[in-house]
């Protein structure tokens, strides 16, 4: 905002401005100057007419500068009052922003560290599930192999069951007898 004595610095060499030229017209030569009908009878008058339309045209433009500074005078008021009111909620901002990446980091790290520990416990899972499966297998392998050897002795038990019911002379010495015999002694 500018002090009243820059203002009417200003206002000083707005009237400067409009009162050089008029100085000039009035000691040009005569016939340079246009110059209205009604007037060129008396130089006096064309004097006097040309600084009433100096006055008012310097009257219009202090007017018009007026209201420029009066608008500029408002702005500064305004404008710092606005200034204020935009650092301080831009502070208070700052603050609110600050806080929240703190506490995001915090989050982040904490994350990163479940994370870790789900990793670790994944992996834990992971062997265990191969130690398992492996063991299924051997047990699922040692299973068919008795469970064939089973069937096995469950046919020939069968089969010798059958050939004792029908009195078959000659049962000791077919394979299935000798079979029977493996399983007795075993």
């Amino acid at each position: 905002c500018l002090p009243p004595r820059c203002a009417t610095k200003l206002a000083m060499m707005g009237v400067l401005r409009l009162l050089a030229p008029a100085c000039c017209l009035l000691f040009a030569d005569a016939s340079l100057l246009r110059v209205d009908s009604s007037s060129s009878a008396n130089p006096i008058r064309r004097v006097v007419t040309m600084l009433q339309m100096m006055q008012e045209k310097v009257t219009a433009e202090g007017k018009k500068e007026a209201e420029l500074y009066d608008r500029f005078m408002c702005f500064c008021k305004t404008g710092s009052n606005d200034l204020t009111m935009s650092i301080s909620s831009a502070e208070g901002k700052i603050t609110q922003d600050t806080s929240s990446l703190k506490e995001a980091q915090a989050q982040k790290v904490q994350l990163e560290q479940e994370l870790a520990g789900h990793k670790s416990d994944r992996a834990d899972a992971k062997d265990a599930l191969a130690k398992a499966t492996a063991l299924r297998e051997k047990e699922a392998a040692l299973y068919a192999k008795e469970s064939s050897d089973h069937k096995t002795n469950i046919a020939a038990l069968g089969k010798a069951i059958d050939a004792l019911e029908k009195g078959m002379t000659g049962f000791l010495q077919t394979s299935v007898a000798a079979k029977l015999r493996q399983l007795t002694i075993d």
